[in-house]
């Protein structure tokens, strides 16, 4: 917590909503599903094709389920979590786009928020006619938009286009733009969520540098981010929701490496009885992981990764007997390819159970999802074959710079400079 007070304070926050509820705000509409209900005809409010069931039509949905926790000055806060748990519902609560169903919110200060792409936009007038609407959304003076009209068309990048209509802007432009007039208007407390996702290295760069300025002159942040890179970078203290609950609150790398970890864990590792084992009537595989050398046992590209294979033997008597290791992006790009043979030599192959292993050394691949198949080959000819044998995760830590996009390609080797 800050030593300068909390500006901040969130008690037992709950936010309800209907299931399968539209709401009407005309009585025509009231009367008319209350006379159609009454003659048996079908809730018009229920998606097409969906059948009448009582328990759907007016169940309600907790996207936040007692939520509390403190912020104070000129700490900048990470929200993580899967789509669901419950961050957006949160940012919209405390930007009072919404209500809380239960619970209290308290915060001292202006409060300045970029949700979305374009939030705030009329899409019919100009960019330089939208930042006078955008900044009178988020209380601002017009002689004060005046006053900062140059700065933020500037930092905008966007000057050449500033007098053309929204409506024939790109997302990065819109997001350029509103986040322009957001960290301009000298909040408080900044809401930010998911804009260095849209932005190039150079917005990116600008961005992250506001955000400190801000942060510097004791005022709050507050963001939001899939990218565990932009969090880990950007923020001393990170909050892991999970189905509407505070699941970890703690520094950022610890609650980070936490996160990684269990999202990694259901993914990483199949395993299989006796009777159950995929194979053929001489050969079965009982399990295949991948097994994290880090210490918090996330996948990181910094770290190597081991991949261990049990199998069952109880017919293959010669050597003849080849594993091939096929490493694909979630793209179906072919990362590498590797040889059992090419790198150990062709062995005798024991009965029974037995274990290999082969490791990919750490700073080689690029961060993302990959696909691991494992083939198994006879007389150089596929003799079975297991496609997507398990599936890995690799994040990166902290980057030093300030562009957070992700690298391109599969691989992402650290070789030797010099100069």
């Amino acid at each position: 917590m800050s030593i300068y007070g909390t500006v901040i304070r969130i008690e037992d926050v709950r936010k309800r909503y209907r299931l399968g509820m539209i709401d009407r705000s005309l009585i025509a509409d009231e009367l008319t599903a209350f006379f159609g209900k009454l003659r048996g005809k079908k809730d018009h409010r229920l998606p097409v094709g969906a059948a009448i069931e009582h328990q759907r039509a007016g169940e309600y949905f907790w996207s936040l389920r007692g939520v509390g926790f403190e912020v104070g000055k000129g700490e900048v806060l990470g929200l993580i979590g899967r789509n669901g748990a419950g961050k957006s519902t949160l940012l919209k609560i405390l930007s009072r786009i919404t209500l809380p169903t239960e619970g209290r919110i308290s915060m001292r200060g202006k409060v300045s928020s970029l949700l979305e792409v374009g939030t705030g936009f009329h899409p019919e007038l100009t960019g330089m006619e939208n930042i006078y609407l955008n900044g009178a959304i988020m209380g601002m003076r017009r002689a004060e938009i005046d006053r900062k009209l140059d700065e933020i068309i500037a930092f905008s990048g966007i000057e050449h286009h500033i007098n053309t209509p929204i409506k024939r802007y790109s997302s990065g432009m819109k997001v350029r733009l509103g986040f322009a007039v957001a960290a301009h208007m000298d909040p408080e407390i900044l809401i930010v969520d998911e804009v260095l996702a849209v932005g190039d290295a150079e917005f990116q760069r600008k961005c992250l540098g506001s955000m400190r300025t801000v942060a510097d002159a004791g005022r709050t942040i507050i963001f939001v981010s899939h990218s565990m890179v932009s969090v880990q970078s950007l923020c001393n203290r990170a909050i892991w929701l999970d189905k509407g609950l505070v699941r970890q609150d703690g520094p950022s790398d610890q609650v980070i490496g936490d996160y990684l970890t269990e999202y990694s864990a259901q993914t990483h590792e199949q395993e299989w009885t006796e009777e159950e084992a995929p194979g053929t009537e001489e050969f079965r595989v009982l399990s295949v992981k991948a097994i994290s050398d880090h210490e918090e046992g996330a996948f990181w590209i910094s770290s190597p990764i081991r991949i261990e294979i049990e199998i069952l033997n109880f017919g293959i008597t010669d050597n003849d007997l080849n594993i091939r290791l096929q490493v694909r992006t979630t793209n179906d790009v072919i990362a590498f390819i590797s040889d059992m043979a090419e790198s150990a030599g062709h062995m005798v192959w024991p009965q029974g159970r037995s274990r290999i292993t082969c490791i990919i050394p750490a700073d080689l691949l690029n961060d993302g999802g990959y696909r691991i198949g494992i083939g198994f080959l006879r007389q150089g000819k596929t003799w079975f074959n297991m496609e997507e044998a398990i599936t890995i995760e690799l994040q990166e830590g902290a980057r030093t710079h300030t562009w957070f996009n992700k690298w391109q390609g599969a691989l992402r080797p650290k070789i030797d400079w010099t100069r």
